[in-house]
């Protein structure tokens, strides 16, 4: 067999909180480590999506990450939900502190990484026609980051400015004055429409489909308060890990039949004026699996929004007609107020489909034209699966990626994808939906846990038996299929389900039964001596079980310190 020894341990795809973190985990485990990012700066999603009115849905005292004491004084705490500016330089921060910059290579877009099993080494290639070799593949790209993609033909023919909200220029375009149509009402549009509706001398928002739109009651965060948190920031992680979602909120430990009428009233008002997620998940125990606590919150946010928006016809084109959490309902500051303000103006596009013309955009049955100077485009994302199919990822010559999950998306916790060795996906599909930062420092916690049993045992391959991969999917079927909204997400387009995608095969994309369940996963395999996992090269295991015998010498470790020695070559046995 051909020796060959890879340029690096790992190679990382991506910049945002995923690729920080697993590079400097990488980089606690001694790898060689080269890092590609797409766009000039680091950040990922909070480097693309500029927008005005950009900001997180989480709260900002669980929206970091956690792998060092260091990490809770890189935070300059501002506000409840942390703006795009904010998490930005906190992203900035972490990645300066702990000197990763100078692994990342930006403007570099990563178009194919090829898995060859004579070797065990993944060929990485870039746009501009770059080769890079590797042991570990690390895909980090997160669940937002490819956009969906423009439908409209008479874009081309458009007189005006147009412009996508998950690819916001730089310098700020002056939209004071001008006549606006924002085209998506998703969790990007509902923090647009309050920003441009101050601005614009008429802005016209275009909904096919309806959100819960949960008020955000953002604050500014004093210089107290800011360092409660830090002092707290342990306890108040802890307190996250344990919950479904991976926030720091406490379920009231009762479902809705278990309470009484004027007892279920003061928890809906209750998490209402605590704002964001807190009536998700502090109201009721059994909304997400239970019709009359899904009925019960749904038929309260109703009232809601009848009462803040003051015209009834609007009002009623903005009210969901489908189950509370079909779509993840978004937080808003100012949304529906917006909708009172005599220069914005709502059109329901459920039952007919439009275009773009010249001037603007038109209707498709009813003929109707409005005309614009900029249009702005919030379309939502090709969830999960969207970045890592655009690339061509491949094990020998065998199906891509993106062949394989056209036909299933299986994977092993989110984690491991069956025949696809040595690929670690950090945010991914199938990971638990929650708190994202909390959930991929877990992920990456256990990655280098299996990295390091690989680097003791000589190991130059690892795959997911097709077994385990198998039990998890079956799992997260089976939990999805118990929700209320299971059957609602698929008929409405829900991301959940990839159905905001044309032509996708509907599979439910994460898993909806708890960070805690989830980690029992990771928590099992790791306890259990990787037993799911199929190992090669070195003192190694097949299928579970350790092969007896000397350790031998596996010609693919490298190693910051081997890695000039180890590029002569040496015997890969596995």
């Amino acid at each position: 067999m051909t020796s060959a020894v890879p340029e690096f341990d790992s190679i990382v795809v991506g910049t945002g909180f995923s690729g920080i973190h697993s590079l400097w985990q990488l980089k606690q485990l001694g790898h060689s480590v080269k890092c590609f990012e797409a766009g000039s700066d680091i950040g990922g999603v909070w480097y693309w999506n500029r927008y005005p009115g950009a900001r997180t849905d989480i709260d900002g005292r669980v929206y970091s990450m956690k792998f060092t004491e260091k990490l809770k004084d890189l935070w300059d705490y501002k506000e409840r939900y942390p703006t795009q500016p904010e998490v930005h330089a906190y992203l900035t921060a972490v990645l300066d502190e702990f000197d990763l910059r100078r692994t990342i290579q930006f403007s570099t877009r990563v178009v194919s990484a090829i898995f060859s099993h004579a070797n065990n080494i993944w060929t990485i290639t870039t746009a501009n026609g770059e080769v890079f070799t590797s042991r570990f593949f690390v895909p980090a790209t997160g669940p937002m980051s490819s956009a969906k993609k423009i439908p409209f033909p008479g874009l081309a023919g458009f007189k005006g400015q147009w412009f996508q909200s998950s690819t916001w220029p730089k310098e700020k375009p002056d939209l004071k004055g001008k006549r606006i149509a924002i085209i998506g009402t998703g969790a990007t549009g509902v923090q647009l429409v309050p920003k441009l509706a101050t601005v614009a001398k008429e802005l016209i928002v275009f909904q096919r489909t309806p959100n819960y739109v949960l008020p955000g009651r953002n604050f500014n965060i004093d210089r107290e308060e800011a360092d409660e948190i830090r002092e707290n920031y342990n306890a108040i992680w802890r307190m996250s890990e344990k919950t479904d979602f991976g926030l720091p909120m406490v379920p009231t430990g009762k479902t809705f039949s278990e309470m009484k009428d004027d007892e279920a009233q003061q928890a809906l008002d209750r998490t209402w004026e605590s704002g964001g997620f807190h009536i998700m998940f502090e109201s009721f125990d059994d909304v997400f699996i239970d019709a009359g606590a899904n009925t019960a919150v749904s038929d309260y946010l109703k009232k809601k929004i009848r009462v803040v928006v003051e015209d009834p016809e609007v009002a009623e084109i903005l009210t969901p007609k489908y189950p509370f959490l079909t779509k993840r309902p978004p937080c808003g500051h100012g949304y529906y107020e917006a909708f009172n303000r005599p220069n914005v103006k709502l059109v329901d596009i459920s039952k007919e489909e439009i275009d773009v013309y010249d001037n603007g955009v038109k209707t498709s049955q009813t003929g109707v034209h409005y005309e614009v100077d900029v249009i702005i485009f919030a379309l939502g994302f090709d969830a999960g699966i969207g970045a890592l199919s655009e690339m061509e990822v491949r094990a020998g010559t065998g199906p891509s990626l993106k062949e394989t999950w056209e036909k299933d998306v299986e994977t092993y916790a989110g984690v491991l994808v069956p025949g696809f060795p040595n690929m670690f996906i950090v945010c991914g599909p199938h990971m638990p939906f929650g708190n994202m930062p909390l959930v991929l420092d877990l992920q990456v916690n256990w990655i280098g846990a299996l990295l390091q049993y690989m680097k003791d045992t000589s190991a130059t391959r690892v795959s997911v038996s097709d077994e385990l991969a198998q039990a998890y999917c079956k799992e997260l079927a089976i939990i999805f299929g118990m929700a209320v909204f299971a059957e609602s997400s698929k008929k409405l387009g829900s991301w959940f389900v990839g159905g905001n995608i044309p032509g996708r095969v509907i599979r439910p994309l994460f898993y909806f039964s708890g960070i805690p369940r989830w980690r029992v996963w990771l928590d099992k395999e790791r306890e259990g001596n990787w037993k799911g996992m199929v190992f090669g090269g070195g003192e190694r295991r097949i299928e579970g079980k350790r092969r007896a015998g000397k350790r031998r010498a596996s010609g693919g470790w490298v190693g910051n310190s081997e890695h000039k020695k180890r590029r002569r070559g040496t015997v890969n046995k596995g």
